[in-house]
């Protein structure tokens, strides 16, 4: 079983996405993030049905820095409810995940 997770993360703008992704890789948290294009989100918040553009991003980390790299997400979104779960990565190409490892060696303080 993988040691390795990526994370689904949502943002209301491109900008926003690219702050949290260049925080999370330079603090080694993730090794990398595709910050993908715009998406349509429809979601119920406070009793309504709200739509909206938002940005998608998936970060590719270690399984135990996913709290972590959690935690600063919720300290860099503007949401009061952002967008991010870990999804387990079942496997890999070994060098992939070797690189993973190299890129966030040191990121638990």
């Amino acid at each position: 079983m993988s040691k390795h997770c990526m994370l689904y993360i949502t943002a209301g703008t491109r900008e926003e996405a690219l702050t949290i992704a260049r925080a999370l890789v330079a603090e080694k948290l993730v090794a990398c993030v595709n910050v993908l294009g715009e998406a349509t989100s429809i979601y119920r918040w406070q009793g309504k049905v709200e739509e909206g553009v938002e940005t998608i991003l998936i970060a590719k980390t270690r399984k135990d820095l996913a709290d972590k790299a959690l935690k600063r997400i919720q300290e860099l979104h503007s949401y009061d409810v952002p967008a991010a779960v870990v999804y387990d990565m079942a496997v890999g190409l070994p060098t992939y995940l070797a690189w993973i490892d190299a890129e966030t060696a040191g990121g638990i303080s």
